[in-house]
């Protein structure tokens, strides 16, 4: 936060001169201050456009910084072409960019273009936290766009979970809470606040609707300590990528992809591999000459079996590196091709 400030009066001033300008300095703080009010609750919804995808999703974040910077869940993000922030209950719209990600944890950080003076959220230690302990879920249930509350309880404390993501896998996701605060599609990214409202975790899985909200028992609900979500954040905003984090542009190759055997109308004749199920016109793949009913075997060498084979892979790139990539076209012959990757939305 920048402080705004004025030049000092000169010291010969007569007195009731001073006198006079620091009454009127006194206004004119009180005038900034009015116009420099902090905007919003510190709590913002995050809306995604998935042009690959055909479809549109809805989430919440938490702002960690008056300059714009959010907090939210990586499946929030992920395979976004763009992203809308709006902050609930007034006229503020922004578009914001991602900045880093982590799949296997389930966090990311976006930044918003453009932005200032907005209110941040308070974070108390989640590892203080005790089963029993009285606690609020907040966020954009059912994607409306307003801010609704569950209240509720700690039930359980480094929980582990396997959640559905979006193209059909399961992610495993460790030393979650568990409350009894409902939470439903559109909370994901919203703060769960303990007694004295002060953010203990972000909220992730639950058990209404389908894919993170379904398969739990119906008091069911989870979320990332705060304690962790902010490490990753952290190590985000330091710009340090590991095998757990991402930093910057995804790479994208422009296919979609299904384990060999995976679909009953399958016919290729492979035992192991990723069929090409689709491919974005005028990206990497198709540009290198992939096609549909391909089947990719090995890509820099390494095998793949499994979407998240590739994806790891891939994560380890940027836009504009080169990989090779082993496959067997639609006669079953093996072959080659080098693919120069383009950039695309988070994974």
């Amino acid at each position: 936060m920048k402080l705004i400030g004025r030049p000092h009066a000169r010291i010969a001033l007569a007195a009731v001169v001073v006198a006079m300008t620091i009454g009127a300095g006194a206004a004119y703080a009180a005038r900034q201050a009015t116009k420099t009010a902090s905007i919003g609750t510190g709590i913002v919804v995050v809306n995604t456009n998935l042009a690959y995808q055909n479809g549109q999703a809805a989430g919440t974040g938490m702002v960690l910084t008056s300059s714009g910077e959010i907090l939210t869940n990586n499946h929030v993000i992920a395979g976004a072409t763009t992203i809308k922030v709006v902050v609930p209950g007034t006229t503020h719209r922004y578009t914001g960019r991602v900045v880093g990600y982590s799949v296997a944890k389930d966090v990311a950080v976006i930044q918003l273009a453009n932005a200032s003076n907005l209110k941040t959220v308070s974070t108390a230690n989640s590892s203080a936290l005790t089963v029993g302990a009285k606690v609020t879920a907040v966020g954009n249930a059912g994607g409306g766009g307003k801010l609704t509350s569950s209240t509720g309880t700690v039930t359980g404390l480094g929980k582990s979970i396997a959640v559905q993501d979006d193209s059909g896998g399961t992610e495993q996701l460790s030393n979650l809470i568990e409350t009894n605060a409902g939470l439903q599609p559109g909370d994901s990214g919203g703060p769960l606040l303990n007694s004295t409202g002060r953010v203990v975790g972000m909220d992730t899985a639950g058990s209404v609707g389908g894919g993170r909200f379904a398969a739990y028992a119906a008091s069911d609900g989870y979320a990332i300590p705060i304690n962790d979500a902010l490490a990753i954040a952290k190590q985000i905003e330091a710009g340090s990528a590991s095998t757990l984090v991402h930093i910057g542009a995804t790479p994208f190759l422009g296919v979609g992809v299904e384990s060999v055997g995976s679909s009953p109308f399958e016919d290729t004749g492979a035992t192991s591999g990723l069929v090409i199920a689709n491919v974005v016109s005028g990206g990497a793949a198709d540009n290198a000459g992939l096609a549909t009913s391909d089947v990719i075997t090995a890509v820099n060498g390494k095998a793949v079996s499994a979407q998240s084979d590739l994806q790891s892979i891939l994560l380890a790139h940027k836009p504009g590196d080169k990989i090779t990539i082993a496959y067997s076209d639609s006669y079953g012959q093996a072959q080659t091709v080098t693919v120069t990757l383009g950039s695309g939305p988070a994974q």
